[in-house]
């Protein structure tokens, strides 16, 4: 058991858990509406499938747009293949949730963005320039805890 909750890892893992709730109704029911999706993500990532010349144009990263015509839609636990066109040529790829980083629908101005997980790491709040502690006596079995404002960390 770890020392620590991993908030920022429980996070990512809830809203790639709502893009996949997002996706099977879409596979289901289709597009409602004006919505459509750009989703970006990391082409280097292991599980990433897609055509050699993709690849090629996009070595690091590459955002599709699902709107008009998708096909071939499948969702699963650990991500998701379409088959999308790009310039008449239908292409098929699969895209694994860990690998997105970024899935908005601007027809609502809905977007989620996933950090590395470099940036996942909790950083120690001492070293935060606004840590304050509060060295207060107090009665109860609390008393030898650090206190944090968290006032100091709101914007």
């Amino acid at each position: 058991m770890s020392d620590t909750i991993d908030y920022g890892k429980l996070m990512h893992r809830a809203m790639r858990g709502l893009i996949q709730e997002v996706l099977l109704d879409v596979r289901d029911n289709g597009l409602p509406g004006a919505h459509h999706f750009f989703i970006t993500f990391d082409t280097t990532h292991p599980d990433v499938q897609l055509a050699d010349w993709l690849h090629d144009r996009y070595p690091s990263e590459m955002t599709v747009v699902m709107q008009h015509w998708f096909d071939d839609l499948e969702v699963t636990n650990d991500g998701f293949s379409v088959t999308l066109n790009f310039g008449d040529a239908p292409e098929h790829l699969y895209v694994p949730y860990d690998s997105i980083q970024t899935f908005v629908d601007p027809s609502v101005e809905f977007g989620l963005r996933f950090e590395t997980q470099e940036e996942e790491e909790p950083s120690d709040p001492s070293h935060h320039p606004d840590y304050e502690q509060d060295h207060s006596d107090t009665e109860d079995d609390h008393s030898d805890a650090d206190i944090v404002s968290l006032d100091s960390f709101r914007k």
